[in-house]
């Protein structure tokens, strides 16, 4: 079984660029702030020209799948995503096949 590990970095990005194809901006206009709530489970927040929109768990790992088709060239829809929290790495996600 094949493994990476997607770094805060990339989730952020991942975020950036879902976010930006359904706003019709710029991924470099987008920020990203990471969250994780007992309860919320994993989540985004997403800012463009003052506006926040908030993405859930589910919202999250569909804008990876992305991420995984057009940035790595992966098939995502075999991939099992798994997000968690590094203590020196902030929030990861694994990803294997």
């Amino acid at each position: 079984m094949e493994q990476l590990k997607l770094m805060e970095q990339d989730l952020i990005n991942a975020i950036c660029i879902f976010h930006a194809r359904f706003k019709h901006v710029q991924p470099s206009d987008v920020e990203v702030e990471l969250l994780y709530d007992d309860l919320a489970g994993y989540t985004a927040e997403a800012y463009v020209n003052g506006q926040v929109e908030l993405y859930n768990t589910v919202n999250f790992i569909t804008a990876l799948r992305l991420y995984i088709d057009e940035e790595l060239q992966r098939d995502s829809i075999s991939a099992r995503i798994s997000l968690a929290i590094d203590d020196d790495e902030g929030m990861i996600a694994n990803v294997s096949w």
